[in-house]
């Protein structure tokens, strides 16, 4: 079975297609505006509540590194050893300084695994600079607003009749929607991805690593 990626090829755009990811054992959370954009003031209790679970918070490992509920997005994502192609995607595309300021937001963090399921050489091509803007929607693709938690991602589903539409900071919908016990995440392009490893607590928000890109409409 696959799926088909939109993938950019100097200033044009081409498909490619790659397999779909495999449905990952059921992720279990651990018990305890435009990217860069300031929360609103009514948001300010919210997000300084969430500061303090946070750093109290007792995160996953992500790709065998240590998540510490005291830092940023960023640099969490940084800190993988599993996420180094979107920190570099970030540090590419300015969106680093924007991951370590804005909140609440919720990071749906692809994988190395999951970049290197493109066609060779697309990574490379996708962080060009003549392909800022188009990075950047890529990267917003990924967020949406607010602290969602896997558990509160569930309810959504369960209270939508087994879907629910999350509209990210790029615009366009994804849909979330369960896979008998995971969550699967399909893009406006078809393709999905599953959450891994779900609640990364930080200080201004919450990652979530997939095993698939998110693509919205390109061009």
């Amino acid at each position: 079975m696959t799926a088909r990626l939109l993938l950019l090829m100097g200033p044009a755009m081409v498909l490619a297609a790659c397999s779909t990811p495999n449905v990952p054992k059921a992720a279990t959370a651990p018990q305890p505006r435009s990217i860069g954009t300031p929360p609103p003031r009514s948001a300010a209790t919210g997000l300084s509540a969430m500061m303090a679970a946070a750093a109290t918070a007792t995160n996953p490992y992500v790709g065998g590194a240590k998540m510490m509920g005291t830092r940023t997005i960023a640099d969490n994502c940084a800190a993988a050893p599993n996420l180094r192609q979107l920190a570099r995607a970030l540090n590419a595309g300015g969106g680093r300084a924007a991951l370590s300021s804005a909140g609440p937001i919720t990071v749906f963090a692809p994988s190395d695994a999951a970049f290197g399921r493109l066609a060779p050489g697309a990574v490379d091509q996708l962080l060009a600079p003549a392909n800022r803007a188009a990075l950047a929607k890529v990267l917003n693709y990924h967020v949406v607003p607010g602290a969602v938690t896997l558990a509160d991602l569930r309810a959504r589903i369960d209270a939508g009749g087994g879907r629910t539409q999350l509209t990210t900071l790029d615009g366009e919908p994804l849909l979330a929607a369960r896979d008998g016990d995971a969550v699967a995440l399909t893009d406006v392009n078809g393709n999905k991805s599953y959450v891994e490893t779900p609640d990364v607590q930080q200080v201004n928000g919450v990652i979530h690593v997939v095993n698939g890109l998110l693509v919205p409409r390109l061009g």
